[in-house]
C-alpha cells in the first residue's frame, strides 16, 4: 500500500476550490511521513504555504482542510499542531487488514501499476576484449536494479547491453595481434592475451601522442608560471575591490600553475614508462606509425576486409563468454545484447536521413547536426568519411523505436557522458521522437581512500573479477567466524560456507554501490561493505537469516502459518512500527523509480531491519504469553523475511537461510 499516494489523492480532493488548480500538485507533495511517531504516521504541511497565498492564518486554513479531508475510512481523526501541521495516524484495524492481505499474496499486497509503460534500460555496456573493471560495476548493478524494479511494478521492460565490439579498440587489438601476439598465451587464455595486446598498443599510441603534446604543455606551464610571477608582484592598491580582484587573480594563477605542472608530469610519466624500458623503447622505435596503422586496421575491418573480419569473428566468442561469466556472478541479466557492429549497416542511412531532412550540414568537411541551444555541434561523420560513436547511438535509437516503440529509454552511464546525451536526445527529438522520454541516468565515480578514482597500487584500473574474488574471500572469513561462534556448534558444511560466502560477498559489493546516491562519488571500502551492522547487505542478509532461524528453532512451517488465517495483534509500539514499516514497501519501491535511485530502496530496507531489531528485543516470539500472540508475532516475522527478500531481489541480491 502506498499510503503517501492515497493521502495525496485525498488532499488534492480537499484542496479543490480552495487552492488554484496549478498549485494542487505541489501542495499535495507536502504529505510526508512523520519524523516522530508521537506526531502520528504522516503529516500534511501545506497549510502554511496555502495560508500565505490566501492571506489567511495557517491554522485556520489547516482547520478548513481537516473539515474537507475525507480519510475516516483508514485514519483516526486528524489533529492540528503548531502553526498548522496536520497530523494523521492510520487506524490499527486498517493496518491489520492490509497485513492479512499481504500475508496471503506472493506480491505482499503490492499491486502492479495501473498504466504499463514500455521501457528500455541501457546498462553495463562494456568494451569487448577488455576485462571489465571497477568502473563497470555501477552501470551494471544500478541498471539491473532499475530493470528489476520496473518489471516488478508491471511495466514492459527491455534490458539492453549495448556492447563496444567494433570501434578503434579492435583496430588496436588487430594490429597488436598481427605484430606482438604470444601464441602460447593466446591458446591458453585468449581474452587475457587480447587484453594485453590492447594495453600494449594503447600504451605505444599514447607514447607518441604524449611526445607531440609535451612541448605544448611545457609552453603552457611556462606562460602560467610567468603569469603567477606577475600576479605575485602586484602591489596592494589600497582599494578594497581592486585588492579583492588581485587576490582572485593570484589564486587563479596558482591554480593554473598547479594544473599545468600536473599535466606535464602525467605526460612525462607516460614517456618515461617507454623510454625507461629497453624492450618497450625498441618496440616504439620500430612501430612509429602505430597510431595511424591501428586506425587503418579499424577502417579495413569496417569496410569488410576478409582477414580482419575473420580475426574479429575469432575474437568475439571467448570475449563474450568472459563477459557472461562476470554477469553470472553478479546475477545481472539482459533481454538483448547487441554490439556496435549490429548497427554498422544502418549508419550511412542515418546520416542520409539527417541530411535529407536538412538537420545536418557540412562544417570543415565533416557532417554535423547543429542543435538548438548548444554551442558545440554533434559530429556524425568525420572528414575522412568515418562514422562516430554518436552516429551509432542515433542508429540504435532508430532501431529501438522501430522494434520496441518505447515510452522511455534510460541510459545508465556515468556523469562524464552528460554532454553527449544532451546532444543525442536533442538530435532524437529533431528526428521526430518527441513522444519518447530519453533519460540519462548518470552516476558518480568509485573512489579510493586518496579521493581519486579507485586504482591498483601500480596505477591500473581495478579489474572487476579481482574485486569480486576479494569480496568473496573476505566474506568467507566472516561466514566461518560466525558459524564457529554458533552456541550449538558449526551449522554449515565447507560447501555451504563457500556458497554463502559467494552470496554475501557479491551482495555486499552490489549493495555498497546501490546504497549510495547514484549521482555522488563514493569511497570503496571492503571493511564498510562487509560490516555486520549499519546499512550493508551483510546486515540485511543477517537480519533475514535471523528471522528464518526462529522458524527453524520453533519447528514452524511458514506456509502452514499463512494458511491459518492468523489475526495479527498490534499491542505494542514495536509491533505497530514494524507493521507500518512492512506496509510501506510499495511506497519505497515507487520512490525508488520516481527518479531511478535504488538507494531509496536500501534506505527503506535498513529502516525495516531496525524496526525488526527493536521488535525482536522487546517482543518474545516463540515464548509469547499466548499461542495467539505467538502466531501473530510469527506472522510479523514471516512478513519481515519476505519483505527483506523481495527488497533485496529488486537490488539483484540473494538471501541466505543461515549465516
Amino acid at each position: 500500500m502506498n499510503f503517501r499516494s492515497l493521502l495525496r489523492e485525498r488532499l488534492t480532493a480537499a484542496l479543490a476550490g480552495l487552492a488554484p488548480e496549478a498549485e494542487l500538485s505541489s501542495l499535495a507533495e507536502l504529505v510526508v511521513p512523520s519524523q516522530d511517531p508521537k506526531f502520528g504516521d504522516y503529516q500534511i504541511n501545506c497549510a502554511m504555504a496555502l495560508g500565505k497565498s490566501l492571506k489567511r492564518p495557517p491554522r485556520e486554513v489547516a482547520q478548513e482542510l481537516v473539515n474537507r479531508l475525507k480519510v475516516d475510512d483508514f485514519c483516526n481523526p486528524p489533529e492540528i499542531a503548531g502553526p498548522g501541521f496536520i497530523n494523521l495516524k492510520l487506524k490499527d484495524d486498517y493496518l491489520v487488514g492490509l497485513l492479512a492481505a499481504a500475508s496471503g499474496d506472493e506480491r505482499l499486497g503490492i499491486a502492479p501499476v495501473a498504466r504499463k509503460k514500455q521501457y528500455i534500460v541501457d546498462y553495463s555496456a562494456p568494451n569487448v576484449a577488455k576485462p571489465m573493471h571497477v568502473g563497470h560495476i555501477r552501470s551494471s548493478v544500478i541498471g539491473d536494479s532499475i530493470y528489476r524494479t520496473l518489471k516488478f511494478q508491471g511495466h514492459n521492460v527491455v534490458g539492453d547491453n549495448h556492447i563496444g565490439d567494433w570501434g578503434t579498440q579492435f583496430g588496436m587489438i588487430i594490429y597488436g595481434f598481427k605484430h606482438f601476439r604470444d601464441d602460447a598465451a593466446y591458446r591458453a587464455d585468449p581474452v587475457a592475451e587480447l587484453s594485453r595486446l590492447y594495453r600494449l598498443v594503447n600504451q605505444l599510441v599514447g607514447y607518441f601522442e604524449a611526445k607531440e603534446e609535451l612541448p605544448k604543455l611545457r609552453q603552457k606551464l611556462e606562460y602560467a608560471t610567468a603569469a603567477l610571477a606577475a600576479a605575485k608582484n602586484v602591489a596592494p592598491a589600497g582599494d578594497k575591490n581592486a585588492d579583492k580582484k588581485n587576490a582572485q587573480a593570484l589564486k587563479k594563477a596558482e591554480s593554473d600553475v598547479k594544473s599545468a605542472t600536473e599535466a606535464v608530469g602525467e605526460v612525462e610519466k607516460k614517456l618515461a614508462a617507454i623510454d625507461g624500458d629497453a624492450a618497450l623503447s625498441a618496440l616504439a622505435a620500430k612501430h612509429s606509425r602505430i597510431g595511424a596503422a591501428s586506425l587503418e586496421e579499424t577502417a579495413k575491418l569496417h569496410s569488410g576486409d576478409e582477414e580482419n573480419l575473420k580475426l574479429w569473428r575469432e575474437f568475439m566468442p571467448p570475449c563474450l563468454e568472459a563477459l557472461e561469466e562476470t554477469y553470472r556472478r553478479l546475477h545481472v541479466t539482459f533481454d538483448e545484447t547487441l554490439g556496435e557492429s549490429f548497427y554498422h549497416d544502418r549508419l550511412a542511412a542515418v546520416v542520409e536521413f539527417y541530411e535529407q531532412k536538412g538537420l545536418a550540414r557540412e562544417s570543415d568537411g565533416a557532417l554535423c547536426i547543429f542543435l538548438p541551444g548548444q554551442d558545440v555541434p554533434m559530429l556524425i561523420r568525420k572528414k575522412d568519411g568515418a562514422f562516430l560513436y554518436a552516429t551509432t547511438d542515433l542508429a540504435t535509437i532508430q532501431y529501438r523505436m522501430e522494434r520496441w516503440k518505447p515510452d522511455a529509454v534510460l541510459y545508465v552511464v556515468d556523469h562524464r557522458q552528460s554532454l553527449h546525451f544532451e546532444h543525442l536526445f536533442a538530435a532524437a527529438k529533431l528526428a521526430g521522437y518527441e513522444g519518447c522520454d530519453f533519460r540519462h541516468i548518470s552516476f558518480g565515480t568509485v573512489l579510493g581512500k586518496d579521493g581519486r578514482p579507485y586504482k591498483t597500487r601500480s596505477g591500473d584500473t581495478v579489474g572487476l573479477k579481482g574485486l569480486l574474488d576479494e569480496a568473496v574471500e573476505r566474506a568467507a572469513t566472516i561466514v566461518a567466524e560466525n558459524d564457529e561462534r554458533n552456541p550449538e556448534g558449526p551449522q554449515l558444511s565447507a560447501d555451504e560456507r563457500r556458497r554463502v560466502a559467494e552470496t554475501v560477498g557479491i551482495g555486499a559489493l552490489k549493495y555498497a554501490d546501490l546504497s549510495q546516491n547514484r549521482t555522488s562519488d563514493y569511497e570503496f571500502s571492503y571493511d564498510k561493505m562487509l560490516a555486520m551492522n549499519g546499512n550493508t547487505a551483510t546486515y540485511m542478509q543477517y537480519a533475514y537469516a535471523r528471522v528464518r532461524s526462529i522458524f527453524r528453532r520453533g519447528g514452524v512451517d511458514a506456509a502452514a502459518l499463512r494458511a491459518k488465517n492468523v489475526s495479527i495483534v498490534l499491542g505494542t509500539p514495536a509491533e505497530r512500527n514494524l507493521a507500518l514499516g512492512l506496509l510501506r514497501c510499495e511506497e519505497a519501491i515507487e520512490l525508488s523509480t520516481a527518479d531511478f535511485r535504488p538507494n531509496q530502496l536500501t534506505t527503506y530496507l535498513f529502516e525495516l531491519a531496525n524496526y525488526y531489531s527493536t521488535f525482536f528485543e522487546q517482543c518474545p516470539v516463540l515464548k509469547a504469553e499466548t499461542s495467539e500472540l505467538r502466531d501473530s508475532r510469527l506472522m510479523l516475522c514471516d512478513l519481515t523475511a519476505r519483505t527483506i527478500k523481495l527488497g533485496l531481489s529488486l537490488l539483484g541480491i540473494d538471501v541466505v537461510e543461515q549465516m
